[in-house]
């Protein structure tokens, strides 16, 4: 026994004395990418693709271990070929993937222009209103789908449908959504605090895991986030109920208040975030 601990005390002196800061970043960045793609997959459909990769992964290490000539080379050949079936059928997860990398925090502070107080005042001005629109939507029950651009550009669907460039309104958006309108049927698209465009189509999720309470509308508005970092509101035509939709997750049943809190927190600039909880850290340190 003591001779198996001085064994292992020897190696690890020996990984000791050869272990570098490289090392240690390497490990460190691979652990990371690791986590961030686990992170990525975890609620796609393509999470479950990677488990079944997995399993033929160890079914192969089992079948080679035992000798199982015929399970090894199936799965021997499905690994061959399989890979370039995969990329085509899964094209738009990975298209959203790196998609998503490309709007990691390290291109914001590159690319992202920071607004000054007045432009986030906008901005807070702009979502109370298209709020206040889909409460009046709610009550009158009213068919709703808006979709707010972040940092992915949503020009291809913004040509899809009219060009409105306008300030945003209440009384704007509950005229396009009127079931008389001819632009009730499509999705308005707001870039910062203006209309671009209403009456375009979007995406249709084909998630199988949504409820079938929710209708087309609800499946646009949750697949346009799926493959944008855009976030949705819609509001139900057969319950009234205000939904908002980021990432392929819907949040359902929200009233204005709590639409407003999301919008916030997912379209305002995080350094305004900040600024805003320092200030309110130093009025309760005040108080």
């Amino acid at each position: 026994m003591l001779n198996f601990f001085k064994q292992v005390q020897e190696v690890l002196i020996a990984l000791a004395n050869t272990f570098s800061w490289r090392d240690a970043l390497d490990i460190i960045l691979v652990a990371y990418l690791i986590y961030k793609l686990v992170g990525m997959l975890a609620h796609t459909r393509t999470g479950t693709l990677v488990k079944g990769i997995i399993v033929l992964a160890v079914a192969y290490a089992a079948s080679t271990a035992l000798q199982l000539k015929t399970i090894k080379f199936l799965i021997d050949y499905m690994f061959r070929y399989g890979l370039v079936v995969l990329v085509v059928v899964f094209q738009p997860e990975l298209r959203s993937m790196l998609e998503r990398v490309g709007r990691a925090r390290f291109g914001r502070s590159l690319f992202t222009i920071r607004l000054d107080d007045q432009g986030s005042n906008s901005l807070l001005t702009a979502y109370d209103k298209v709020c206040s629109a889909a409460a009046d939507m709610s009550r009158s029950m009213t068919g709703a789908l808006i979709v707010f651009e972040k940092e992915t550009p949503l020009t291809e669907i913004i040509s899809t449908g009219s060009i409105i460039d306008a300030e945003i309104s209440e009384e704007l958006l509950e005229n396009i959504f009127y079931k008389g309108s001819p632009l009730h049927d499509g999705a308005v698209v707001i870039r910062g605090d203006r209309i671009t465009a209403a009456g375009c189509l979007l995406p249709v999720s084909h998630n199988t895991e949504i409820s079938k309470e929710m209708g087309t509308r609800h499946r646009a508005g949750i697949g346009i986030t799926e493959v944008t970092d855009a976030v949705s509101l819609i509001v139900s035509e057969e319950n009234g109920f205000i939904s908002i939709a980021q990432n392929g997750v819907i949040i359902r049943n929200l009233d204005k208040a709590g639409a407003l809190r999301i919008l916030e927190r997912e379209l305002m600039p995080k350094e305004k975030e900040n600024d805003d909880k320092q200030r309110f850290s130093f009025k309760r340190l005040i108080k």
